[in-house]
């Protein structure tokens, strides 16, 4: 996989979490759950942010960002939330991972450690915030 294709199927795998991240944080909050509402909500705000960045690096390397209307928000529910997301955070724990040994340019390469460490600290605490401003 080279570079450009990477950022295109990270982009797709992060616009997935951040729509699972705000829908759950969304029905916790309906719900009364303000501590499941926070974390939930930080955790969307780190997989946006990934998105972000990844899709400003793609720019950089003079690719064009594909339409993420069509990604469809994962199957999930609030109940029992903390299981099926720590499955998905482990699998994008190990995306990253694979990608760190790729032939990637420096600053892709950077930006996929920095991704990388952001999502262990979502696999350890299912709680967001990690990436800075």
């Amino acid at each position: 996989m080279n570079t450009v294709d990477f950022l295109h199927e990270a982009r797709r795998r992060e616009k997935a979490r951040t729509l699972a991240y705000r829908a759950l944080a969304a029905e916790a909050e309906v719900e009364g759950r303000a501590q499941d509402s926070e974390r939930l909500n930080g955790l969307h705000a780190d997989e946006q942010h990934h998105l972000s960045r990844l899709t400003a690096r793609l720019l950089e390397l003079g690719g064009e960002p594909e339409e993420l209307r069509g990604v469809a928000r994962p199957a999930m529910t609030l109940e029992g939330w903390e299981g099926s997301q720590r499955e998905a955070e482990a699998a994008e724990v190990d995306f990253y991972e694979r990608a760190s040994a790729l032939e990637l340019d420096g600053e892709t390469a950077a930006l996929v450690e920095e991704i990388l460490a952001s999502e262990r600290m979502h696999l350890a605490h299912l709680g967001g915030k990690w990436m800075p401003a």
